[in-house]
């Protein structure tokens, strides 16, 4: 209900500002904060392996992935869903390690590693087939794919083919336990 124009508001009535608080109030000073809620981490974020990696609105990725769907050179082989779960995933990646939420430059880091950007050759094709099977369902192995990108490459700008080649073969040497257990 909104208040009458006619009547004056109070000292009580205004913003709780110290130049503005009633006569006599005092206000307290602030507490510190400590992790003692139950969600609460205590020892801060936890890192490592399968973890992850924490960053402001780092989910936008997936919309900007989605956005930019038509961008996507896809194999005959390849699912849409796949791809959108690893690109977000580098994205949000390398995002993070900025502290910011995710832009289209991140995402295009990701697509550039696994060949989505443009024309691959066949043998990429092949590889990123695998690489990318069943991503979508499947954490570990889209973790496994995204902690074994080096975050020095991802936030670095530098796209040689030779420095591609490297971080493939890393891909490749993380994922192959994996893929030997599923045989």
């Amino acid at each position: 209900m909104p208040v009458d124009p006619f009547v004056a508001p109070g000292n009580s009535d205004r913003p709780r500002q110290q130049q503005n608080m009633p006569a006599g109030v005092i206000a307290p000073p602030s507490k510190s904060w400590r992790a003692d809620r139950p969600g609460d981490l205590p020892n801060g974020q936890p890192s490592g392996p399968l973890f992850g990696d924490p960053g402001p609105n780092v989910g936008f990725a997936r919309t900007i992935v989605a956005r930019n769907k038509d961008r996507f050179d896809l194999g005959p082989e390849d699912h849409f869903a796949d791809a959108a779960a690893l690109v977000s995933e580098l994205g949000m990646k390398r995002a993070a390690s900025f502290g910011r939420a995710p832009v289209l430059a991140d995402v295009e880091r990701g697509m550039h590693v696994l060949g989505f950007a443009g024309p691959v050759t066949d043998d990429v094709r092949a590889w990123r087939s695998h690489v990318i099977h069943n991503a979508d369902h499947d954490y570990l192995r889209r973790r496994t794919v995204v902690d074994s990108v080096p975050i020095e490459w991802l936030r670095g700008t530098g796209t040689a083919t030779g420095d591609i080649d490297e971080i493939r073969a890393l891909i490749n040497a993380a994922i192959a336990p994996e893929l030997m257990s599923e045989e």
